[in-house]
Formats: C-alpha cells, sequence, structure tokens
C-alpha cells in the first residue's frame, strides 16, 4: 500500500525519533548544564523511620547549587524539602580548611551539601556557609545554631539528637539543642596541635573525613588529637590569574615524618578528656576507630609499611585493651569500613583479603574466626547492611563479573546459599535503610545513564527515585541516533594473566579503513575503568571524531584479587606500562587500527602512566597527553607511597625506577602536559621538575597550565579548554 509523504513522514516520526532529533555531540555540550546523563539525585539517604528517601538536587536555573528534596514512600511523590535559600541565601565564603576537606571529598558545588538526619526522623542538620542550621520539619523552621566569624566544621547530631557536635578552630565543640548553650569541650588545639580533626593523609588516602566519634548512649566523646609539628613544612606558590600566594602547608612527603597522635575519650557531662594507653605501638597510623557500646571502644592501628593491621578493642571502664584480629601481608593490606558489630549475638562481621580475595568472615568477641560468610575466587565490594531479626547479611561484589557490581545476601550463620537480589546486567550502588528493610539501587550500563530505583528487602523495585529515561526532553536524546556502544573483551598478556579492555570502534565505522587509536587509562591502585558501566562522555565523544577508544585495567587495579593488584608492590611503573603495551600492541594487530597511530592520555596517575608510556614505549604510542601527574614519588605523601613502594631509606632503587625522571631521554614523540598551579595533591613541583629536566635536554614538548585550580580542574570553562586542548593536540599529530 502506497503512503503519502506526510503519513511517511510520520510514520518515522514515531519510530525512529533518534533519526529526526539527531544532534552532533560537541565538548561544549559535554560540559554544560543541565548533563547530558540527567541530573541524578546525590546524597541519597533514607530516613531513619524509611518514611522517605531524601537526597540534593540542583537547580534548572543553576544544577550546581543544590536543595534538599525528598520521595515520600507513602504517596510516590516527589518535593522539596528545604530551599537553601532559607538558611541561608547570601555569597558563601568557605574557609581554607573547608575548601581542603571538599577537595578531599570531590564535592563542588554551594546551597546544601550536606545533611544528616535526625535518629528520631523529626529533624535535619545542616552546614551552609560555615555556620549550622537545624531544621525542624513539623514546624518547617531552622534555628540558626552558630553565627560565628569563625568557620564550623564536620558537624555531627549526638546519636540521640540531644546535641550538636562541631570543629572550629582546631577545637571540639558542643551545644545543647535543650537550652541552646555552646561549650568548647577542648581548648589546647592551635598552631600545630589539632583536636578532633582528620590530618592530611586520613583524609586523602585512608578515606576518613572525620576525628571524633560520638558513643551510642551520647555520654562519650572519642577523639583524636594531632600534633603537626613533626611533618615538614612544604613552601610552595599558588598562581592565580592575578596574584601568587605562598602557601605554607605541612605534607608528609614519602619517607618523612608523619603528624603524633593520641586518642582520648571526653566525658561529656564533665568535660574531662582520659587518653587511651595505646601500647608500644611503633610509628603508624589510626585508620578507624567504632565504638562497640558505651563503655568498649575499638581502633584499628596500622604499621606504617602497612603490612599490619590490627582491630584492638578497649574497656573504658578497667583501661584494659586486648587485640581482636591481626592482619598480615607479604604487601600491604587495603583499608575498608565494613567492620559491623552484632547487637543479638556476639560477635562481629569483619572484612580481610587473607584468601587472596576480599571476604567477608563471622568472629566473636574473643576474635576467633566462627565461618567464612563467603568465598570463592572473586571479590567483595562491601558490606552494604545486616539485618538480624531476618539473619540477612547484604553485600556488594562481583561474583559473576568483575566488569559488574551486584547485590547479594547471606544467611548470617554462614547455612545456604549466595543469593544475588539485583538482576540488570551493569553497575549497581546501594543505600540502605537503617533497618535493613529496603534499598535506594543506584545503576548504570553502557546504553543506560545513571537510574535511581527503590527495592524491598528481597529485591523487588516498588518504586523509581528517578527513572531517568532516555526520551524525547532528555538532554541525551538528540544525540543517541549516533551514540556508540563499546566492545568487551579479553586477552591474554604474555606472562600469563587475562586483562580485561573496552573499545569504542568509530562512527560510520568502516571495517576496511585503517583509523588512528586512543588509549585512556589510570592503571593505578584502587580503580576500575572497565566496568560495564556509563562511561565518560569524552570516549564517546573522541569515537565520533573518527577515533578507536580503547581502555584496559593493567595489574594493579582493582577488584581483581590480592595477587593481581600486589604485582606493582615495589615496582610501581613496571607491570602497569608492561600490560598497557600489550594492550597497545593488540590495538595495532586489529585490522582497522593504524599502529603507527596510537595516542595515550590520563590524569593523575594516568598522567604518570602517560609519562611512562611516552618516555619507555614510544616504540608503540606516537603522541600522548599527561595530566596532573605524579613524576617523583618521593615528592608523593607517606601513606599512598609507602604503601606501594616502601620507604625510600629502605628501597631507594624502586624509587629511582618507579620514577619518570630518569627516562626523559626517551621521549621521541609529541607529549603534552597540563597541571592546575593551586594544586595541593600532586604539588605542581611534580610537573616544574619534568620540564626543567626536559629543556635542559632539549626535548621538545606542550605545555598548558591552570591558574589557580586544583587537582581536580573544576569549572565547566576550565574543562571545556582543557578537553578541547586534548582533542586538538591528537588532531594534529595522529590525523592525516
Amino acid at each position: 500500500m502506497e503512503r503519502s509523504a506526510p503519513a511517511l513522514l510520520f510514520w518515522v516520526a514515531l519510530f525512529f525519533p533518534f533519526f529526526i532529533a539527531a544532534e552532533t555531540l560537541t565538548i561544549e555540550r559535554i560540559f554544560a548544564d543541565p548533563q547530558l546523563s540527567g541530573q541524578p539525585p546525590r546524597a541519597l539517604k533514607y530516613a531513619p523511620d524509611g518514611s522517605r528517601v531524601t537526597y540534593l538536587k540542583g537547580r534548572a536555573e543553576d544544577q550546581h547549587r543544590y536543595d534538599l528534596w525528598e520521595f515520600h514512600v507513602g504517596d510516590n511523590a516527589h518535593r522539596l524539602l528545604v530551599n537553601a535559600d532559607e538558611l541561608h541565601g547570601a555569597e558563601e565564603r568557605l574557609s581554607e580548611e573547608e575548601k581542603a576537606r571538599r577537595e578531599r571529598q570531590r564535592i563542588h558545588g554551594s546551597g546544601i551539601m550536606e545533611y544528616q538526619w535526625a535518629d528520631n526522623a523529626k529533624a535535619l542538620l545542616f552546614p551552609l556557609a560555615g555556620d549550622i542550621f537545624y531544621y525542624d520539619l513539623a514546624g518547617q523552621q531552622a534555628r540558626h545554631l552558630t553565627q560565628s566569624e569563625a568557620f564550623e566544621t564536620d558537624v555531627k547530631l549526638s546519636p540521640k539528637g540531644h546535641y550538636v557536635t562541631f570543629v572550629r578552630e582546631q577545637n571540639l565543640y558542643l551545644i545543647s539543642l535543650a537550652t541552646g548553650r555552646e561549650r568548647a569541650l577542648t581548648r589546647d588545639g592551635g598552631g600545630t596541635v589539632k583536636n578532633a580533626m582528620a590530618e592530611y593523609v586520613a583524609q586523602e588516602e585512608m578515606g576518613r573525613m572525620t576525628g571524633y566519634w560520638w558513643s551510642p548512649d551520647e555520654r562519650r566523646i572519642a577523639y583524636l588529637q594531632i600534633d603537626e609539628a613533626p611533618v615538614e613544612e612544604v613552601v610552595r606558590s599558588e598562581i592565580y590569574a592575578d596574584r601568587i600566594e605562598m602557601v605554607t602547608q605541612r605534607y608528609p612527603k614519602a619517607g618523612t615524618a608523619n603528624v603524633s597522635f593520641r586518642l582520648g575519650v571526653l566525658d561529656v557531662d564533665s568535660g574531662r578528656t582520659r587518653w587511651l594507653d595505646l601500647g608500644d605501638l611503633p610509628d603508624g597510623y589510626l585508620p578507624r576507630v567504632k565504638w562497640l557500646d558505651g563503655d568498649h571502644l575499638t581502633y584499628q592501628w596500622q604499621s606504617r609499611d602497612q603490612q599490619t593491621l590490627a582491630l584492638r578493642l578497649v574497656d573504658l571502664d578497667t583501661g584494659k585493651s586486648r587485640t581482636l584480629v591481626r592482619e598480615r601481608s607479604d604487601s600491604w593490606i587495603n583499608l575498608n569500613d565494613d567492620l559491623h558489630f552484632l547487637e543479638q549475638d556476639r560477635g562481629f562481621i569483619w572484612a580481610s583479603e587473607r584468601s587472596g580475595f576480599k571476604h567477608l568472615y563471622l568472629f566473636d568477641m574473643n576474635g576467633q574466626r566462627r565461618k567464612a560468610l563467603t568465598q570463592g575466587e572473586w571479590v567483595v565490594d562491601q558490606l552494604e547492611a545486616v539485618d538480624e531479626s531476618e539473619g540477612w547479611v547484604y553485600f556488594s561484589g562481583r561474583r559473576e563479573s568483575v566488569l559488574e557490581r551486584h547485590l547479594y545476601r547471606v544467611a548470617l550463620d554462614g547455612e545456604g546459599e549466595i543469593e544475588r537480589l539485583s538482576q540488570r546486567s551493569g553497575m549497581h550502588e546501594f543505600t540502605f535503610a537503617k533497618n535493613a528493610s529496603g534499598y535506594i539501587d543506584r545503576f548504570s550500563a553502557p546504553d543506560t545513564p545513571p537510574q535511581v530505583s527503590l527495592h524491598n528487602r528481597a529485591g523487588k523495585r516498588f518504586a523509581w527515585l528517578d527513572r531517568n529515561q532516555v526520551v524525547p526532553g532528555h538532554p541525551l536524546h538528540p544525540y543517541m541516533a549516533q551514540w556508540i556502544m563499546p566492545e568487551f573483551g579479553t586477552l591474554e598478556a604474555p606472562e600469563g594473566h587475562t586483562l580485561h579492555y573496552r573499545l569504542y570502534k568509530p562512527a560510520n565505522f568502516n571495517p576496511k579503513a585503517r583509523y588512528p587509536a586512543l588509549v585512556y587509562l589510570y592503571g593505578g591502585p584502587g580503580v576500575q575503568l572497565v566496568s560495564r558501566g556509563w562511561d565518560k562522555p569524552f570516549n564517546q565523544y573522541l569515537a565520533q571524531q573518527g577515533y578507536v577508544v580503547f581502555s584496559i585495567d593493567n595489574r594493579g587495579s582493582n577488584y581483581r584479587g590480592k595477587a593481581f593488584e600486589s604485582a606493582i608492590y615495589q615496582s610501581m611503573g613496571g607491570p602497569e606500562l608492561a600490560d598497557q603495551r600489550t594492550g597497545a600492541r593488540f590495538l595495532a594487530d586489529l585490522p582497522f587500527v593504524d599502529g603507527d597511530r596510537i595516542g595515550v592520555f590520563g590524569h593523575s596517575y594516568g598522567g604518570y602512566l602517560t609519562l611512562m608510556a611516552m618516555l619507555r614505549g614510544g616504540d608503540l604510542f606516537a603522541a600522548g597527553v599527561s595530566g596532573a601527574p605524579v613524576t617523583d614519588w618521593g615528592l608523593y605523601d607517606t601513606h599512598y607511597t609507602e604503601r606501594y613502594l616502601g620507604h625510600p631509606k629502605q628501597n631507594p632503587g624502586a624509587y629511582g625506577r618507579a620514577s619518570v625522571l630518569p627516562y626523559t631521554d626517551g621521549l621521541s614523540k609529541p607529549l603534552l602536559v597540563y597541571h592546575g598551579m593551586a594544586d595541593d595533591n600532586v604539588l605542581f613541583t611534580h610537573t616544574t621538575r619534568l620540564i626543567a629536566k626536559l629543556q635542559d635536554e632539549r626535548k621538545p614538548f606542550e605545555l598548558m597550565t591552570y591558574p589557580g585550580k586544583k587537582h581536580s580542574l573544576r569549572g565547566e570553562d576550565t574543562r571545556v579548554h582543557w578537553h578541547r586542548m586534548m582533542a586538538d593536540f591528537f588532531d594534529r599529530h595522529l590525523k592525516p
């Protein structure tokens, strides 16, 4: 049957909306608002009574200013719960301490950035613009608890909701919500002494952002007092567009002294602190503190070489302490937050890599292992929740595939089979209700930007929090006709291990053509690039510009077990580069890749590995872009660097081999280096040392510096410039 032109157009529009709406993806669009992937809610939390889920959401007119929203479970409705302007509508000026803290937390924006529920679900606590606001839900009114010139940080509600505590000018303070009275709990903070605060390496490397912990009965507060006096002062310049600031920072470089510390328990009523006897502990770290009950405190001690981790229990009535668990490793021990004390059956759940893979174990309070709750040649990501009333332990892990994260549960008694609850293939992140009655699932896949749904304890979805469907009106919809799906595969390395890769073929792919290729890498420990989750749109852009885009997870990367990760021990820059070279050779052998036009790029550790690839692998890589790279591990911090390379005085050869500086004479192909000029993580000194040496050797290279920018290079204009610069660089050097 013949159709008229208007009728044909109607059916095309109905069934092929992607074709009708197709637009060309640009770098400017990638970093503009609204986000291509949608605006998924962040800081998701269940209210303690389970009645609602709260989250932060950016505004339509300014997606970087956040308000608090709720999804009410009973009526299946979203509502604005607290408008940030009702708390503080003026310009926010952050203290330097808060700026650094947010940089460590990788959060960016204004308005409500953090919040805490009261345990009775009747109130919320907000730190905002350096002050503290207590918001009563019933009255929909906020109490402005502090209005000082100083900046309050690390704000907490006490467990029973009677007090608010915070850190101000290196001391711990308390406010009684009943009386409004404020009092200082410590007074000796100042100079190099800091009370209840996390030191630099705790924030940046241990994932510990606090330095104090309430007891569950509200009678006591455990806190750390740190003294930074032993830490060397580093004077560095932060170069901004209109000024240069000389910043004195106590930065513990590898091989130098860390902070000294002591752990105290403060009686809230009397205000007296009792300093705990930590025993004859040598130089090391205190990465975790956790209360068992009001009279018993635990802390984890990690040796300086990070090959020993001990869980110790302190009886505050007797002052005696004992070791419950001691872990040992020939390389290093990874920290986690999976310790959970049981209430009904005296014991605890502990995560360990003692089998070579991270698994969960049940211990009694004498430190005797009862049983392994999980086992096998796969890893648990983390303990998600424990439901003692129903007898279940919930955890995320990689049982079926290292490329996917799923939710599982196993009986608390260790009997029966492990049950997988999440079903969709891809990457899941979970947030459980306090009583484990349900959970929030944040899901993504290569063809699905992040979606957020609510599930009951058995895994059944009962509501969408943010379905985020790519339909007309969605920011991504106009670009989906040209969206390229990646391919996944494995290749065997000469050393015998398997490597997982992800590959994008270029737009309008012609199998008879030969294309330039780009290797996007990170390569460092604790990170995975290749997964069946939503990927960076910039990789998509490069593929649409005619590149094959390729990534592999080399030895040293996460979720493959301890042996795979520990291959880089005292050998950083070796196994990672060997595996990336294996990937590059695989690429060069593909019939549609021009092996003479393979580029490589990465940021931070990826910048470091890019330099290694360019200086020691110029036979395979034709051009490289290195962002904010470590160039000399002797300049990086103690906790991170010594974990992998040991102490520089004991292993100087490992540091020499891992540095890029001895290999600069190997540069023979185009190289671009960029760095933020106020970076306080990978100091700008790393790049100045590199470029000085390249200049001394008369090696040509390109350089871009970003005034005032930290390690993450925040800001839409900066990110557009940075990615446009990379794309232009590769176009100049890899395209005909």
